[in-house]
């Protein structure tokens, strides 16, 4: 049973460096205070903190709200925003709601217009929650040994550290090798980080309902280094030939890295962990992609409205 006198703790995260959503923040917190929720700030966001003072203390996460205490995220600003919000609350299980503050936010939910109806359904708890595949990632040195672990939601990413130089790495799938080459880097992604650095490199959109990991190589010099999607049982490891002339780089949604020598081996796959996104308006992951690519779709005649069944596989070759 729940205790009916504890307030709920809501995370509030924002970019602090930006009037408009330090503004929205304000708004954010005025509704939680008014409907007796306890809004709550990182500590290590001190701009932010510093920006609300007026506002009297704040909880802060960590050191007066444990993570696992917090039902749900609110994070202003953009995609960057939210994988930093990701990263606050990974040992807890609350999802996160973002609202777009003039970004692309293809992570983001809704927009500022909408910050005070979407306050009345978080306090109403009238939202769902959608889960999204992350990735566990591994650094091995050349002896074998686990030197680094960390996570993703995006991708993982093995670059070369210095932009005159290639790097040398073989590519294996499921414990078995595939092909080595040359190149400026391989790009791991899930299907949520496949509109984000996988889709730059050239790499397939997948939709957020299919379970699978894009390996996309990037600038590759050889005959076979073309976008592959495998499954999400696959194990994905990038080995840095010893040959590499000076060292890589890894990189996981942007935000976490590890230097990678000659001879070190990142090893990716599926983690048991998914990233938990609220929503308040679900749609058709098409709809998205139209929306925030603004996609043509002028001379769309739709589906026809008279047929209640769905087209079988030679219907819908016609």
């Amino acid at each position: 049973m729940t205790d009916s006198t504890v307030p709920r703790s809501i995370l509030v995260v924002a970019h602090a460096r930006r009037d408009d959503t330090v503004a929205a923040a304000r708004r954010v917190i005025a509704a939680l205070i008014a409907a007796e929720a306890r809004p709550v700030l990182a500590v290590d966001d001190p701009e932010l903190v510093d920006a609300l003072s007026d506002l009297g203390p704040l909880a802060a996460l960590g050191t007066d709200v444990p993570v696992a205490d917090i039902e749900l995220a609110v994070v202003l600003g953009g995609d960057g925003t939210i994988l930093r919000a990701a990263e606050l609350v990974r040992d807890g299980a609350a999802p996160i709601l973002g609202i777009n503050m003039g970004h692309v936010g293809f992570l983001a939910e809704i927009d500022p217009d909408d910050i005070d109806d979407a306050m009345r359904r978080i306090i109403a708890c009238d939202y769902q929650v959608e889960e999204r595949m992350t990735l566990s990632v591994r650094v091995k040195d050349a002896g074998g040994d686990v030197i680094y672990e960390t996570w993703a939601l995006n991708e993982a990413t093995v670059e070369k550290a210095a932009r005159e130089r290639m790097m040398e790495v073989v590519m294996e799938i499921d414990r078995r090798p595939l092909s080595s080459f040359g190149c400026d880097g391989v790009v791991i992604a899930t299907p949520t980080g496949s509109t984000a650095y996988n889709f730059s490199a050239g790499g397939p959109v997948i939709w957020p309902t299919v379970e699978a990991i894009a390996v996309v190589p990037l600038s590759a010099h050889a005959l076979f280094a073309r976008p592959l999607v495998v499954g999400p049982e696959a194990t994905v490891a990038i080995e840095v030939l010893a040959r590499t002339d000076g060292t890589g780089i890894m990189w996981c949604d942007g935000r976490r890295s590890h230097d990678l020598p000659p001879g070190a081996r990142v090893v990716v796959g599926k983690s048991s962990r998914p990233v938990r996104l609220a929503r308040l308006h679900p749609a058709p992951f098409t709809d998205r992609l139209v929306r925030k690519f603004q996609l043509p779709v002028t001379g769309w005649r739709g589906p026809d409205e008279t047929s209640t069944t769905r087209p079988t596989s030679a219907e819908g070759r016609a």
